[in-house]
């Protein structure tokens, strides 16, 4: 097996290299990770099951695929995918026919749970692996809090109003949502779609590049130069604290005064989304939400004119206690991309002076996903990046 240390800081694609070039096998990999879980997860709880002999029987099966000489381009990688999808859903069999292991499924909120920003296992809550005492997020949780804690470099989600962006922004990694429709929905109101988590914005290009359809829509045009970008701390709607707001804003200066973006100064008024979301997802849409979907479409085909990038924080309070969010809304700068469908992207973007993490969110037109990975790559060393993938928390 590798090394504990050495495995945390292995990226999926890293992994995938070491397998395909002969200097690991998945099945040392995989047994790892799963020593590596089975050790650090009993006080994070990030994980509800491990799938050990299923993962090792994968991981077999990825070795004598390699040795026939087949290209996997994520061979040998393990993964942690979100209980409420399984292992079956079509973002993990394709991700599976890619070489990836998975080798347990991730906590989520119980049914009925208010908010959905928690995991429950019947250890306990999951915890945040920068602070036991906050929130991981949700209803994602224990697959950004596995990525997050250097368990896995690479976990399944879902987003329906942030749920893969909120717990990537509070675990201190990346997040990505891509352009509703383009993998299967997992909710009648096409509101929620499949998503990666990964410690790496290069684990998540590979992530989609597995997962994309064979013959997907034509791609937005990229920018010809650098991307300009359009940044609202609040849509026109959100009560975002100052200093997530701040925190956010002074990322993206860095990477404008890099001369990696180029800003663009006009108005993002937003309708609140949330009467039309809500219509949607119980399946009672009328002519109001038919009015508030088309104004927000409007106003946001108008920022893209101008803008290949419109960029926001992620949330627009920090990470919450366990007691959760009270009366704020974790989903205010997030669920508008559910409701209108465009891809979107968080990256760590630093710490208020309170220490809390705080991520920055990228939104693109309808279906430049590939933007938005590309300008995730290019950003990466000049933001915060993921903590070091230490132990786990402290209980």
């Amino acid at each position: 097996m590798l090394d504990d240390h050495r495995y945390a800081s292995l990226s999926a694609v890293e992994i995938a290299g070491l397998v395909t070039g002969g200097r690991a096998t998945a099945a040392e990999i995989v047994d790892t990770a799963l020593a590596v879980s089975a050790r650090r997860d009993g006080a994070l709880r990030a994980f509800t099951a491990l799938w050990a002999d299923a993962a090792r029987t994968r991981a077999a099966e990825v070795d004598a695929q390699v040795a026939r000489g087949a290209r996997l381009p994520l061979a040998g990688v393990p993964i942690a995918v979100k209980a409420s999808e399984g292992a079956h859903s079509a973002q993990n069999r394709r991700l599976v026919a890619a070489g990836c292991v998975p080798i347990g499924a991730t906590s989520v909120p119980r049914p009925g749970t208010g908010w959905q920003t928690y995991g429950a296992t019947d250890r306990g809550p999951t915890l945040n692996p920068l602070d036991p005492a906050w929130s991981p997020g949700g209803s994602s949780a224990g697959s950004a809090a596995a990525v997050g804690a250097g368990l896995v470099p690479l976990a399944t989600g879902s987003d329906g109003a942030g749920s893969v962006r909120i717990p990537a922004a509070w675990c201190g990694i990346t997040g990505f949502k891509p352009t509703n429709g383009l993998l299967p929905a997992r909710d009648r109101a096409g509101l929620n779609t499949p998503g990666v988590l990964v410690r790496d914005p290069a684990d998540a290009a590979a992530y989609f590049r597995a997962v994309a359809p064979i013959r997907p829509p034509a791609p937005a045009p990229a920018p010809a130069g650098t991307p300009r970008v359009t940044w609202t701390p609040t849509l026109g709607y959100a009560d975002t604290a100052p200093a997530v707001a701040a925190t956010a804003l002074s990322a993206l200066h860095r990477i404008a005064r890099a001369g990696l973006c180029h800003p663009v100064d006009r108005p993002v008024e937003l309708c609140d989304p949330a009467p039309a979301w809500t219509a949607l997802r119980a399946g009672t849409p009328d002519s109001t939400t038919r009015s508030l979907a088309e104004a927000n479409a409007r106003t946001l085909h108008e920022v893209f004119e101008e803008s290949d990038l419109l960029a926001t924080p992620t949330t627009p309070h920090p990470p919450h206690g366990h007691e959760g969010p009270g009366t704020r809304m974790s989903v205010a700068l997030t669920w508008a991309f559910n409701l209108s469908g465009h891809p979107a992207i968080t990256l760590p973007a630093g710490r208020t002076p309170a220490g809390e993490p705080v991520g920055l969110q990228l939104i693109a037109r309808h279906h430049a996903d590939t933007l938005l990975l590309d300008v995730a790559g290019r950003w990466q060393h000049l933001l915060p990046g993921p903590p070091p993938p230490a132990g786990t928390p402290r209980s």
